[in-house]
């Protein structure tokens, strides 16, 4: 039982270290370039791929295929970016969390 409440105590103590200094100062974070809609950005990319399956890849160098190649892979890696991301301490702490509420 002690151990539990001296790591509940440890883990509170090391909660409150880190979200203290966030919280001091905040900071407007503006930036830096204007971005275009994610829809928009989808749909422009999404055409450049059509242009890419329409061209008459046979004709072209070998140079030409490899970089065209190249982009649509860049293309399909750019367009199924997103989702949720969870920092690894963040994972430890949650995991920390469920054991000591558990």
């Amino acid at each position: 039982m002690r151990t539990k409440s001296n790591l509940a105590v440890a883990l509170c103590a090391l909660l409150f270290s880190i979200a203290s200094p966030v919280m001091a100062n905040p900071v407007e974070v503006s930036p830096a370039t204007p971005t275009e809609s994610v829809e928009a950005r989808n749909e422009r990319l999404t055409q450049r791929l059509e242009e890419i399956k329409a061209m008459d890849i046979e004709s072209m160098s070998r140079s030409e295929k490899r970089a065209l190649r190249k982009e649509v892979k860049h293309i399909e890696k750019t367009m199924a970016t997103g989702g949720v991301y969870i920092s690894v301490g963040a994972l430890i702490i949650i995991i920390l969390l469920i054991i000591l509420l558990v």
